[in-house]
């Protein structure tokens, strides 16, 4: 389930409290003041065989009695009482319940738990649950409070959604004391039932909430909370703070990769992904939501400083360099402005510092000086109070001056009494404010992060990099053969077959039963070689004592391998020595040692990482994470997350490593995790890079047997590339039909050129002259797991560049129950039966999906698509919200 029925959680016409209580500090009567002294317009009814009346109003003694049907229930009744109110409430035709009551993890009697019994009771009738174990739900706006709170919040455009009780008493104090109101607050307590993929779908919808706050502990279905969240992050800002960041012990793990790839920086790699900001403390969090509702966004990351006072300005660039900021560099023309504009002792650089008796007069001049300086994206103005210029004055100057530019403005004027009324002036005229220089650069970074994180949203893999075509027969084919014998990791030479089928460079490497042939190899090899012991038993080689380098002769070599046998029969006897692996050693003087790893994380499923390699790798701790698949956008993306991407940029006299080779290794090791469930754990460390390209000097692979197969076990679907297809039109015209693809936006902003503009305005219901970039992104950067959309292009276009000709689509509700078709034909193409040939995919797509009807709103004068509609068995519908639609609807 998804949003079916919460509006019931949000909008009742009538509520139903069952266990209200008169004892004084119970939680039946806690609720029940809440209920009835909230502003709730409909009838709220006690039901509670125990009390004559509840605050005064009549109860009822059981589910039976109540007068009307509730369509919402709260419940506060003891754990085994649960699962069959749930039942009597469905079969009276209630829709959702809040359980507060804890302890539904007891047995139930029948061999299972009260939790699934009441989950059991509910799903006959599509009865929704809230908890068990929450606090409770608050929807202001609507007079609710079905809640045991010890305060109201006020109304407001925030939604806040929380899987701790604690934390609902806690944010709610703190708001209060701040003014600040909500718009929805939701404790979701077990999360028996609705969970925060539910609550994302249905805040994304809700025109009361502006933006949407989440206090995270654990995700229940990764699929579905990223596809929720990547919807609703498109629409408003979410906000995120997960709690259990430093949990000990989350993964014993075997390789680098599971050891370094913790449970919280998954959760950190996937909200970036879903286009999300992540915070730290509650402060930050409400920081954040004004920054983001108030700030113009920023076009870069280059911060420009402005400031009365050299500390402030110090301790602002500090903070901006402990958060990994950009201190602007000053255009040299906007040095000259300042110079002309300020004394002869201002600081000539950034922070620009113009003296502590600087007047508004002075802060003009600066700030627009600052304003038109094409090397900053972003101006944070810092006001020290001084006896000798007005603060307030100030202030007024600042605003004054930034109506004239769309740059970012951020402001930090210190003290309190002094502040207070500039504050003001700067609220009003929705300009940040911050309380002091570390708060302020914060709310920029925060922009930043944003601004990153929704551009990694809007990324949409494609199938494969170009000219990259795996042997996936030849990888299969070891993987299986794994599986097949019992083994879970694959030898280092089998990895690197494995790799190499995926066309990641490999070093040569030979197999060595005894010393002798090791040494036979060496020779042959002709050069320095690489003794490494092989063990299924033995990851860790190093540690283990089993690797030997710069072996120059075969004697050398036998020798080597000789006392290596002995050390790791000492160290490890009880390990299962195969022999040994021989390769030649591989020199270059500027290449870095880098780790390109995956691990199958519990929730999110496949996990890549990329960071700083070699034998320290953990004690470095220079790694970053993403979810598969990725394209080089998000690879470098990915890669910009380390410390170590400033060395691969090169630096003096090392030149720059091939950056374009490590990413494109990032996303064959991605396609390789998304094409096979069974790879479990990998590490290719080191990867040498350097200006020649990149190069896996060791790997292992571990496999099991999937729990889910295909793309299942991903958090993001990737591009379906099983639905590219041919299309033979009725003129015999054979066009190629595929998904729309993130780097389709031009093509598709061409095919809209050359519409007619009565074709635009029958399909967008307006007159429109182009069709506008963002919307052009929105349209092609999808989400498959939620909408699809096929283009179709002449098989054999007649320029180079690949052409639109048609796109059709549908966007599914969160339910998958129902879908909204869209088509665009190109203008001179129409009537040759591509628009019925593209319907008919689509509607394939849907009824493949689960869907159940698919519809859309046509205008009444557009016959010829009604008529195509009635065609493909469409039935037409009076429209209740615009008499000049109709609703074609198809039920499949």
């Amino acid at each position: 389930m998804s949003v079916r029925n919460l509006d019931y959680l949000f909008k009742p016409a009538s509520v139903a409290l069952i266990g209200a209580s008169t004892r004084a500090g119970s939680v039946g009567a806690v609720v029940a003041r809440n209920l009835f002294n909230a502003g709730f317009r409909g009838p709220v009814m006690p039901v509670n065989p125990h009390h004559r009346a509840v605050e005064g109003v009549l109860a009822y003694p059981d589910v039976a009695g109540l007068p009307v049907t509730p369509d919402l229930a709260v419940i506060c009744t003891p754990p085994d009482s649960v699962p069959g109110l749930i039942a009597d409430l469905g079969a009276r035709g209630t829709r959702a319940a809040i359980v507060i009551t804890a302890g539904l993890g007891a047995d139930d009697g029948q061999g299972g738990t009260l939790r699934q019994a009441a989950l059991d009771a509910a799903k006959p009738h599509l009865l929704r649950i809230v908890g068990p174990n929450c606090l409770g739900i608050m929807a202001p706006g609507a007079g609710l409070n079905a809640s045991f709170a010890h305060i109201a919040p006020r109304a407001g455009d925030i939604a806040f959604v929380t899987q701790s009780g604690a934390m609902v008493t806690a944010v709610l104090d703190w708001a209060a004391s701040r003014g600040i109101g909500f718009s929805q607050f939701v404790s979701l307590g077990d999360m028996a039932d609705v969970d925060f993929g539910d609550m994302l779908d249905y805040l994304a919808a809700d025109p009361a909430t502006k933006a949407v706050l989440l206090y995270i502990e654990a995700v229940t279905d990764a699929r579905k909370f990223m596809s929720a969240a990547r919807a609703c992050a498109r629409l408003k800002p979410v906000i995120i703070i997960k709690a259990g960041r430093h949990a000990e012990g989350a993964r014993a793990a075997a390789s680098h990769t599971g050891a370094l790839a913790g449970a919280d920086a998954v959760y950190d790699a996937a909200f970036r992904r879903a286009g999300a900001l992540r915070v730290y403390e509650m402060r930050e969090l409400f920081d954040a939501v004004e920054t983001l509702a108030t700030a113009r966004p920023p076009q870069g990351e280059r911060l420009a400083i402005l400031t009365n006072g050299g500390g402030p300005g110090v301790l602002a660039t500090d903070a901006l360099i402990d958060f990994e900021g950009t201190l602007a560099d000053l255009a040299p023309a906007t040095l000259a402005v300042l110079d002309a504009a300020l004394p002869a002792t201002w600081s000539r650089g950034n922070p620009v510092d113009i003296i502590g008796d600087a007047p508004p007069a002075r802060y003009a001049a600066a700030l627009k000086a600052l304003l038109a300086d094409p090397n900053n994206d972003a101006v944070l103005v810092l006001n020290c109070p001084t006896a000798v210029a007005d603060s307030t004055e100030v202030a007024r100057a600042i605003i004054e001056t930034a109506k004239e530019s769309k740059r970012t403005l951020l402001t930090n004027w210190l003290g309190d009494p002094a502040a207070a009324d500039a504050r003001h002036l700067f609220t009003e005229q929705r300009i940040p404010t911050y309380h002091t220089p570390e708060q302020a650069v914060r709310g920029f970074m925060d922009l930043v992060r944003f601004r990153r994180n929704q551009a990694l949203l809007m990324e949409t893999p494609p199938s494969l990099p170009e000219n990259f075509a795996p042997d996936r027969d030849r990888a299969g084919t070891i993987l299986r053969a794994m599986l097949a014998e019992g083994r879970d990791w694959l030898s280092e030479s089998e990895a690197k077959q494995v790799l190499a089928a995926y066309q990641v460079p490999v070093v040569p490497t030979r197999i060595a039963r005894t010393p002798a042939e090791a040494a036979t190899h060496a020779e042959e090899m002709a050069g320095p070689v690489a003794l490494k012991i092989l063990s299924p038993d033995i990851t860790h080689k190093s540690d283990a004592g089993g690797v030997a380098l710069n072996l120059e002769t075969s004697e050398e070599t036998r020798q080597a391998a000789e006392a290596m046998l002995a050390t790791i029969r000492r160290r490890q006897p009880e390990a299962r020595l195969e022999g040994f692996t021989v390769q030649p050693m591989i020199r270059r003087a500027h290449a870095h040692e880098l780790i390109v790893g995956m691990v199958d994380d519990r929730q999110f499923g496949p996990v890549l990482l990329f960071g700083q390699g070699g034998t320290a790798v953990e004690l470095l701790d220079d790694k970053a994470l993403a979810l598969p698949p990725l394209n080089m956008k998000l690879a470098r993306e990915t890669m910009e997350e380390t410390r170590i991407i400033r060395l691969l940029r090169g630096y003096r006299d090392r030149p720059a490593a091939d950056l374009d080779a490590i990413a494109l290794t990032l996303i064959k090791i991605s396609q390789l995790v998304c094409d096979f469930a069974e790879v479990a754990e990998l590490d290719i460390n080191p990867l040498l890079a350097d200006e020649k390209g990149v190069i896996a000097l060791d790997a292992r692979i571990r496999v099991a047997q999937p729990a889910r197969r295909g793309t299942a076990r991903l958090a993001i679907r990737p591009y379906p590339q099983e639905l590219e297809q041919e299309m033979v039109v009725r003129d015999g015209s054979r066009f190629a039909v595929r998904p729309i693809r993130p780097e389709d936006g031009p093509a598709l902003q061409a095919l809209f050129a050359r519409l007619a503009p009565e074709d635009i305005r029958m399909r967008f219901f307006q007159p429109l002259k182009s069709l506008p970039l963002a919307l052009a992104a929105r349209l092609t950067q999808i989400d498959y797991d939620r909408e699809m959309a096929l283009i179709a292009s002449p098989e054999e276009p007649p320029e180079q560049e690949e052409e639109i000709s048609a796109v059709v689509r549908i966007s599914c509700d969160p339910d998958n129950e129902r879908a909204e078709y869209a088509i665009l034909v190109r203008s001179d193409l129409k009537g040759r039966g591509i628009g019925y040939g593209l319907m008919k995919l689509i509607i394939a797509q849907a009824k493949q999906r689960g869907v159940r009807e698919v519809f859309g709103d046509v205008l009444r004068e557009n016959q010829p698509m009604l008529q195509l509609c009635r065609d493909l068995g469409f039935t037409a519908m009076e429209s209740e919200e615009d008499p000049t639609l109709v609703r074609m609807v198809l039920p499949i």
